[in-house]
């Protein structure tokens, strides 16, 4: 039996940053292949950065950090912007996903601050 080695404590958030980072990187991805990628530059930079601080938080916390509060506070933010940003493309299905991803991992990520 595979025994999961993730600190359980944060499992919850590190499962919902895990995601956030996946349908980052998946709309990111959508973006570039949409007719008008200059439209869509912001999405995607917004993407690739929440993308990368949910990996930074995920790993953070698997190490029980001492960072895990400033991170996680920094991860939420980014996560709100990128929802905001993606809620102005709600036509395209893959904004859609990424808003919902990232408004539950800001979510998450701001009961690990308080």
């Amino acid at each position: 039996m595979f025994k999961k080695f993730q600190n359980q404590r944060y499992q919850t958030c590190i499962d919902v940053c895990n995601n956030c980072l996946e349908a980052c990187e998946a709309c990111a991805t959508e973006c570039l292949r949409e007719q008008d990628v200059k439209a869509m530059t912001k999405c995607i930079q917004l993407c690739r950065e929440c993308a990368e601080i949910c990996a930074t938080s995920s790993k953070l916390m698997s190490m029980d950090s001492d960072y895990i509060k400033q991170v996680c506070s920094l991860c939420a933010d980014i996560c709100d912007t990128c929802s905001q940003e993606c809620e102005k493309h709600q036509q395209m299905e893959h904004c859609k996903l990424c808003a919902q991803s990232c408004k539950r991992c800001a979510e998450e990520c701001r009961k690990m601050v308080g």
